[in-house]
């Protein structure tokens, strides 16, 4: 098994970024997201993501296999110590490790952009996700019944956080 590398996402991974992403709607595990994304919706993200928010990506023998992104929980000022956290593991690598060496590369670098929390939401049927959170030093602080519909069916969210 080749090592996992992680280093800053260029623009030009936008289209791995994307094909991951798409994995994750396709698949119903990972977001309230239904549509697959296009390119355009991606280039934009990607602009959005400048500063602060920093997107890396996990490569295995020179192929993106996995993205986590660092995103504005909330706009208001009081808030401006808090992240969100998108993590993305490409369909074929996911329980292979990829997010436990990408997790903490992560946390470094919104530890140096001056953040001190991170805060996710995950399907409360994600187990691998929470397990990954969980070994990673996250808390379960709750989950939000009825948060959103995929496929038409109600879906629960569970919000995990980190103080750094």
């Amino acid at each position: 098994m080749s090592a996992t590398t992680i280093r800053e996402a260029v623009s030009d991974d936008i289209e791995d970024i994307l094909r991951i992403y798409n994995e994750g709607i396709e698949d119903r595990i990972a977001t309230l997201e239904m549509e697959p994304k296009d390119i355009a919706y991606m280039e934009k993200w990607f602009e959005e993501h400048t500063r602060r928010y920093a997107v890396l990506v996990a490569e295995k023998e020179s192929k993106v296999v996995g993205w986590a992104a660092l995103n504005p929980y909330s706009h208001r000022c009081a808030y401006a110590g808090v992240a969100d956290l998108s993590i993305y593991i490409a369909r074929d690598y996911r329980g292979q490790g990829v997010g436990s060496v990408l997790l903490p590369h992560l946390e470094k670098v919104a530890r140096q952009n001056n953040f001190y929390k991170i805060v996710l939401f995950t399907f409360p049927s994600n187990a691998n996700g929470q397990g990954l959170y969980r070994k990673n030093g996250y808390r379960n602080v709750g989950v939000l019944e009825k948060q959103g519909k995929v496929d038409g069916q109600f879906v629960d969210v569970m919000i995990m956080e980190k103080l750094l």
